[in-house]
């Protein structure tokens, strides 16, 4: 193998462990670690932040072949962050809508 196809390899590895930390990071998958799914919107943010910035940083120096694995990796991500942080407001709202379903009414009777 040439060096040439050893960093290739080397950087969809890198993009590919960037890609888990922020799938298992919005719980889409489990951490391997924990057996279990977390979720932390925050740190998936991150890991699509560096993405973005290997994206700009590496702009006219990757194979076309790197830049559209790159390109969709991150798009998928986004797609997801998007689903997961919509999810994430989903429980609030229908916790508030519990809450003022409890709530007593003040009715004319009770004055």
């Amino acid at each position: 193998m040439d060096n040439k196809e050893k960093n290739t390899q080397l950087f969809m590895y890198l993009v590919g462990s960037f890609e888990m930390s922020a799938m298992m990071a919005m719980g889409k998958i489990k951490n391997p670690m924990t057996d279990k799914t977390e979720r932390d919107l925050t740190q998936a943010q991150f890991s699509i932040d560096i993405m973005d910035m290997l994206k700009e940083k590496t702009k006219g120096q990757l194979s076309e072949y790197e830049a559209k694995f790159l390109e969709n990796t991150l798009g998928q991500l986004k797609l997801n962050y998007i689903d997961e942080s919509k999810k994430a407001d989903e429980p609030a709202k229908v916790e508030e809508s519990a809450k003022s379903e409890e709530e007593p009414k003040n009715t004319d009777a009770e004055k």
